[in-house]
């Protein structure tokens, strides 16, 4: 069993209007809500390619409860970890002309909260991976990641980490089955550029040597690659108008979760992870997932 766990969890408000202008009323054409937290994304498509994932995450107030409804109603388990104050809301706004970004840091959460994450995961008697995403609210320090590691070891789950923490680098230490950083994070973390092959290879190499079994950099745009620590891949992404480009790596890492942890074709793995993020990023949310097809006639994978 695939679980998630989103320690910082979000509902994404995505508004859609016209060109903003300082000083006015800009009224807005329409606005769609959608639960979010990267662990829960990562779930949401895991559930669409049928891949059953269950959901650990800290949710609070109104909005954590409007989040663990909407998700059971859609289907998945969720196992909330609950504190007193309301789940962020982040708000993403295309006026037609710039996208913007407004992500809030998320709610306090104390050494009680933590404790129930920590009994959960003990508890855990059928999981096989462990899908850990997104930032670290506040009050959850950084050696919270070691502490969930060092659980996962010993109950001989396999973690696969999505996180931008610098932390990261140290945790390479515990050798994840896989990690997922983007191009800017590898910058940000490791000191790594990835502006060609020649770059790609060489900070594949180093992050396999710190200890990651397996990595996927994204690029947005730009592909992706993937290293099994003994062969890599580049994979290209289709053209696409972005319309939000939140959720997109997320949607990127749960295709490719979805036909490589199934011992799938690695080529095949990346391939649906590329068209998946980009429809994502070619609608609000997660959007529908109903153009995957078509973009995967564009996509072409190639082996280092």
């Amino acid at each position: 069993m695939i679980y998630t766990l989103t320690l910082n969890t979000a509902i994404d408000m995505n508004i859609f209007s016209d060109p903003i202008r300082p000083g006015v009323v800009n009224r807005t054409h329409h606005t769609e809500y959608c639960p979010n937290g990267k662990g829960v994304n990562v779930a949401l498509v895991l559930n669409h390619f049928q891949q059953p994932a269950h959901i650990l995450g800290i949710f609070g107030g109104f909005t954590g409860r409007y989040i663990v409804e909407e998700l059971r109603t859609r289907k998945l388990s969720v196992t909330p970890a609950w504190v007193d104050e309301p789940t962020r809301i982040n708000i993403f706004i295309n006026d037609g002309e710039q996208e913007y970004k407004l992500v809030n840091p998320g709610s306090f959460i104390n050494d009680e909260c933590k404790q129930q994450i920590i009994n959960e995961l003990t508890n855990l008697t059928n999981a096989e991976y462990l899908v850990i995403s997104g930032s670290l609210p506040q009050g959850i320090e950084s050696n919270f990641y070691a502490e969930i590691m060092t659980l996962c070891q010993k109950k001989n789950i396999a973690v696969i980490l999505d996180i931008s923490h610098p932390a990261l680098k140290q945790l390479l230490e515990f050798k994840p089955l896989l990690i997922k950083p983007n191009d800017e994070e590898v910058a940000a973390i490791f000191g790594l550029m990835v502006n060609s092959h020649e770059d790609a290879r060489a900070a594949l190499a180093e992050l396999h040597a710190l200890g990651a079994q397996n990595v996927l950099i994204t690029l947005g745009a730009r592909g992706m690659y993937f290293s099994n620590g003994t062969d890599s891949w580049f994979c290209r992404a289709p053209a696409i108008e972005l319309v939000s480009s939140a959720c997109a790596g997320d949607a990127a890492l749960a295709a490719f979760l979805s036909v490589w942890l199934a011992g799938g074709e690695i080529k095949r793995a990346l391939a649906l992870a590329a068209a998946t993020g980009a429809d994502v990023a070619g609608s609000a949310g997660l959007g529908k997932l109903n153009n995957i097809d078509t973009l995967l006639l564009q996509i072409q994978v190639e082996k280092l």
